[in-house]
């Protein structure tokens, strides 16, 4: 059977048309009011305007034939064209066509492969035109010709099929496997699932793979584009539960139960590993600081040589010492704080002062410390260990007996650090006066006294809370929790955090007078004056607290209200935070060339990710204590605290629970009718969930005190 082309769809007439993606074959059965009615092979009648019929018509046939006779006309015809369609190789076709001509009809394409009456006869045509259709990487029908796509178009669209392809892929296997997970993790509790290896190996290991890759993105980045379509279908049918991929990825075991999710989002590597590609340039600092000590001529002028420094047991990175002394009229106190320099000589613009500049700051959890410098820069060449010869930011200043800033020298030079103390032995130091440092650590603590008063007089706010000591026991699905109430050691943590305040206002109002550009802390707000003093009581805190705004990094000085200083600016921790280690180097350089290294202008350009960065590690600093301790309450067996009224609302109340530093909220009618702040209530907690940051008061009753709850002092 064969047939010619016709011009125009008439009654009678064999046509094609696109449905499903497929080209269908029918007869034109009549036409009324400009649409024509169609049968189809599988002998559905239909409308359809001709515009949107496929470019080759034919052959005509007689318009009054029977219905029987329309499908066993189209039966043969779709036989004999899906047969010449297989014989239609479309890609050779393409090689021949592309560059040459830009568009083509099918009856050319057939003067290529075909010669004689095959070149006109319709279902020659009609096969070739449905195999440049199914080749829409290299066609795209125009009617009623075919744009012929040029060899990059053919390129780009061959890498996204596959793109596509792969994701269906993907998509269809991931879709049962993490329906087998959910519902294995559900039913059993416990993570990973016992055969969760075996049907991921079934899926084999690129699947498994790209699945699992799945998973860790949409954990670190929600909000991911590229990755949204596959995951609406892989999810689909799963609960709408927060942070789905990181159970997902546990119920696997591809990530281990308690996963720090919050290091994936903000783009924070933990622990030291993370400066293996940079290891020839710290390598070379390192020795670079080794000549340096060896050739070193140690300041032991003035204070510099009774300098101790005062940390917890566990510190590594230390960046602070001091020396302190009454000044010779008695009527105030002279101290140098040595601060630890590794501005000196840091590769500004490097490689790895770029990656420095991205980790922002060091991070302190309860799993481990995370610093941001190469440990072996931050705890050991840079950090001001005792009797060792380091590089040191030297600033002295003089207080009155007010408590107010008289003077303030900045220098540079190479100390050693008379000893590296803890706060129990300073602690005990100052309240025995039995120490060799004891004249200096008394001198510190008076200095810090009347440095706290005169910050007080400026309208500072101290907020005084005992944080519990978090300890993990065990890995993984076995860590248990136990929250540690150490002794306090009120008079050494006044002596330092008195004294880094010092040293920061000191440098910000120094430089400030000077022009020297270096990043302010600043909270320019104004406290109410009841807020001046120091609290201690929960329902005073948070009364205090609600009023402090926000502070700000900026390259301009302004008050900080809370801290009662008209200019701060960090300086006193270089080895732990970005911000302090480029204001070390503006102070360095300013005393050195009598100039700023950086303009205002290029420290305003590094402000945006700085602050992006910082911000960043905050929310992890923030956050992942706080877990812990919510897994300490879930664990525990009696988990009933005594809270203090904080807060009332119409609906709902705010308490303080003072042992593990949080706040609980529960309906107002838990706790009666009469409430006042400060009032006690000792509260059972419950309903708990870590991850998704929840717990809820299940109980509460008037009590007297403090209920320890069994902790760990």
């Amino acid at each position: 059977m064969s047939g010619s082309t016709v011009r125009h769809p008439v009654p009678g007439c064999v046509v094609e048309f696109m449905q499903s993606n497929r080209p269908q074959i029918a007869f034109v059965a009549g036409e009324k009011s400009g649409r024509l009615k169609l049968l189809t092979l599988n002998s559905r009648e239909m409308n359809h305007k001709p515009e949107r019929l496929l470019p080759w018509f034919g052959p005509q046939y007689d318009p009054n034939l029977s219905r029987q006779e329309v499908l066993d006309l189209l039966a043969k015809h779709e036989e004999r064209r899906s047969a010449i369609e297989s014989e239609v190789d479309a890609m050779e076709l393409w090689d021949f066509a592309q560059g040459e001509v830009a568009t083509a009809g099918v009856d050319w394409f057939a003067g290529l492969i075909w010669d004689g009456d095959d070149t006109r006869d319709v279902d020659h045509l009609a096969a070739l035109g449905r195999a440049l259709l199914g080749c829409k990487t290299h066609f795209k029908l125009n009617p009623p010709v075919f744009a012929i796509h040029p060899e990059e178009k053919v390129e780009t669209r061959l890498r996204e099929q596959k793109i596509a392809e792969e994701r269906e892929k993907l998509a269809a296997a991931g879709r049962s496997f993490f329906k087998q997970l959910w519902d294995a993790r559900q039913r059993t509790g416990t993570v990973p699932v016992k055969d969760a290896g075996a049907w991921a190996a079934e899926l084999g290991d690129d699947l498994s793979a790209r699945l699992a890759d799945l998973l860790c993105t949409r954990m670190a980045r929600p909000e991911d584009q590229e990755s949204e379509q596959v995951w609406r279908v892989v999810s689909k049918g799963l609960p709408e539960v927060p942070h789905l991929p990181l159970l997902l990825a546990q119920a696997w075991g591809v990530l281990p139960a308690h996963y720090n999710f919050h290091l994936d989002q903000n783009d924070y590597t933990s622990g030291d590993g993370w400066w293996t590609e940079l290891e020839p340039e710290v390598r070379e600092l390192q020795t670079l600081m080794a000549q340096e000590a060896a050739a070193a001529e140690l300041r032991t002028d003035g204070l510099l040589g009774r300098l101790v420094s005062v940390d917890a047991a566990t510190t590594k990175d230390l960046d602070d010492a001091f020396a302190v002394e009454p000044l010779e009229n008695g009527e105030g106190w002279r101290v140098t704080i040595a601060l630890a320099c590794p501005a000196m000589y840091w590769p500004w613009g490097g490689e790895l002062d770029h990656a420095v500049a991205y980790r922002a700051s060091s991070l302190y959890l309860p799993e481990g410390a995370s610093h941001m410098m190469p440990e072996v820069l931050g705890t050991e060449v840079f950090s001001l260990c005792e009797q060792s010869p380091r590089p040191a930011l030297l600033v002295t200043c003089e207080i009155n007996r007010e408590g107010r800033l008289i003077s303030c020298t900045p220098d540079a030079g190479w100390v050693r650090i008379a000893a590296n103390l803890t706060y129990d032995q300073a602690e005990e130091a100052i309240a025995s006066g039995q120490d060799d440092h004891c004249a200096n650590l008394a001198a510190g603590y008076e200095l810090a006294e009347a440095l706290r008063d005169g910050r007080i007089a400026c309208g500072a706010a101290l907020i005084m809370r005992q944080e519990p000591e978090v300890e993990l026991e065990g890995e993984a699905a076995d860590t248990r929790v136990r929250l540690v109430y150490k002794p306090e050691t009120p008079r050494s943590q006044l002596l330092v955090s008195e004294l880094m305040i010092l040293v920061n206002r000191a440098v910000g109002s120094w430089a400030a007078e000077r022009s020297i550009p270096l990043y302010y802390r600043t909270q320019n707000i104004a406290l109410p004056k009841e807020s001046a003093g120091v609290w201690e009581a929960p329902y005073e805190v948070y009364r205090v607290v609600r009023a402090l705004g926000p502070s700000c990094l900026e390259t301009r000085p302004a008050r900080h209200a809370t801290l009662g200083a008209e200019a701060y600016s960090p300086v006193s921790s270089p080895l732990r935070r970005y911000a302090d280690l480029i204001n070390e180097g503006q102070i360095l350089y300013a005393l050195k060339h009598d100039a700023p290294r950086l303009d205002v202008g290029a420290m305003e350009s590094m402000l945006t990710s700085l602050v992006a960065r910082m911000e960043a590690v905050g929310r992890i600093q923030r956050f992942r204590p706080r877990y812990w301790k919510l897994l300490a309450v879930k664990q525990s067996k009696n988990p009933t605290y005594d809270a203090q009224i904080v807060d009332e609302a119409p609906s709902f109340v705010t308490a303080a629970v003072p042992d593990l530093q949080i706040f609980v909220r529960g309906p107002k009618k838990m706790f009666g009718d009469k409430i006042v702040p400060g009032q006690h209530f000792s509260v059972r907690l419950g309903k708990v969930d870590p991850l998704a940051n929840e717990i809820h008061v299940l109980e509460a009753w008037e009590s007297e005190g403090q209920d320890t709850n069994g902790r760990d002092e």
